[in-house]
């Protein structure tokens, strides 16, 4: 394990917190609030503890994939935990655990939220919580490698590390032109939508706080009843449209910049996954079509809370706990499903759902007929072993992690179904689960264990299992 390497890279990570700290250091100027002074200590501390780093200079410049498992859990863990101490030194949220939860939900695009009474944060504070939404949804180690000096060959293990899917794939030679590719599209869709917001009424600073929180596909609201708050059509379609983009894989947003218009509209994945967004809007139409004055009103909200727990985003336009069984039972399965591969969302992802589904109709036709070669392709490409191995070894970790998870929160005083959907929402980086964790309530009332198993399963499932999980292996460690 090459330490000085990571300590080095973490110290860097540290100077960029820093800096991205100064935007809500700007608004706390901007409005004259007090909390300038906890955004400023804090900025000077990252300054401070990432200028340490430099104090271990590299022996040996290179990478392997064990190091960067290990950068890729260390970085979110440490700018988590600084990340919080604004929230704490403004008094925003006075329980330094509750800060770090809310802050880990920040950055892994969860939405989860401790807090019972949103709009008593200071605006530096509402801005912060969703601008690190922005900042996570892409992957903090993908804009370190965006604006820092390019360390060697090897960056592609902590890409591939940080990227949610089965395979992550460079879209030009080089990795930091990749990094600063995938951010320039990132922003001017991000710039794009906060622009349409605009156009639709909402104040500045909404748009800006709602723009985040889709492109991140967070779902954290500077407003206590989300986007219904609003109660504007016009945004919520808006909304809708994007919360869907940002679920697409963004290699095939580069495919339309270079004019692949047929494989973009070809691609296996996005068509399963808009397939399954249609049948879910119809289905949870009709079902609750009998609570709403007309089909428009029913389509809008069924669109809105389908989009909005596919991609993982957890913004709310109604109280869908409240709906019938049959709708909140297809929200439920759509929290497992996810997003596209390659996007900001979170879930299992549409690709391994494809890859299960597969496998499995494969193997019913092996049983009927032995002798059938029947191979397993994703995209007109046959799997390769390693990447079905991966896969199958992914969904083993993540029903084990979903399990235990499950069982420790049920020590806590909630009935099965907040626990099992308190899981679901964190370890699929959702957000609202349903009853007391519901769209309308929090994470607040769970013990501080509780809390720590939650804000496990948050960094787990936006790292894809394995990172984290490579930081308790003795193997990932070891010298050699």
């Amino acid at each position: 394990m090459n330490i000085r390497y990571i300590i080095s890279i973490l110290g860097k990570i540290l100077f960029v917190e820093a800096l991205l700290l100064l935007a809500p250091f700007a608004v706390a100027i901007y409005y004259g609030e007090e909390t300038v002074f906890a955004y400023a200590i804090t900025i000077a501390l990252l300054f401070l503890v990432g200028g340490i780093s430099f104090m271990f200079p590299i022996k040996q410049n290179i990478i392997r994939p064990r190091e960067g498992l290990v950068v890729a859990a260390l970085a979110w863990v440490v700018v988590s935990l600084f990340g919080a101490l604004p929230l704490r030194l403004t008094g925003d949220i006075p329980n330094y655990l509750d800060a770090v939860f809310e802050v880990v939900s920040g950055f892994t695009t969860t939405g989860a939220s401790i807090l019972t009474d949103i709009e008593a944060l200071s605006r530096s504070g509402l801005f912060w919580r969703s601008f690190t939404h922005w900042i996570g949804g892409m992957g903090v180690l993908v804009f370190a490698l965006a604006i820092l000096p390019a360390t060697d060959t090897k960056s592609m293990h902590l890409m591939r590390a940080e990227m949610p899917g089965p395979d992550v794939s460079k879209l030009v030679s080089k990795i930091r032109l990749t990094a600063r590719l995938l951010y320039i599209i990132y922003m001017v869709l991000t710039v794009i939508q906060f622009l349409l917001l605009l156009a639709g009424k909402m104040p500045v600073y909404d748009s800006l706080i709602h723009a985040f929180g889709t492109a991140g596909t967070g779902g954290f609201s500077n407003r206590a009843l989300s986007v219904g708050a609003y109660d504007n059509a016009y945004i919520e379609w808006v909304i809708t449209v994007f919360m869907l983009i940002f679920s697409i894989n963004f290699n095939l947003f580069y495919l339309l910049l270079v004019g692949g218009f047929s494989s973009f509209f070809k691609n296996e994945e996005l068509r399963w996954f808009f397939c399954i967004v249609l049948v879910a809007v119809g289905i949870v139409t009709m079902d609750i079509l009998p609570l709403y004055d007309s089909f428009g009103e029913a389509l809008r909200d069924a669109a809105f809370q389908v989009s909005s727990i596919v991609s993982t985003t957890g913004f709310a336009t109604t109280n869908f706990d409240l709906w019938p069984t049959l709708s909140k039972g297809v929200l439920v399965l759509l929290m497992f499903f996810g997003a596209c591969a390659g996007s900001t969302g979170g879930g299992i992802k549409i690709s391994r759902v494809m890859v299960i589904c597969k496998t499995a109709l494969a193997q019913v036709r092996r049983q009927i007929d032995p002798r059938l070669i029947n191979p397993i392709k994703l995209e007109g490409t046959i799997l390769s072993p390693a990447t079905r191995s991966g896969i199958t070894a992914y969904m083993f970790a993540y029903l084990i992690i979903y399990v235990i998870s499950t069982l420790l929160l049920c020590l806590d005083r909630f009935n099965l179904t907040v626990n099992f959907t308190a899981v679901a929402a964190c370890i699929n980086n959702i957000g609202p689960g349903l009853e007391d964790v519901g769209p309308m309530g929090s994470f607040f009332g769970f013990s501080p264990f509780s809390k720590l198993v939650l804000i496990f399963d948050m960094l787990a499932g936006r790292l894809e299992i394995f990172p984290m999980l490579a930081l308790f292996s003795p193997s990932a460690w070891k010298k050699s």
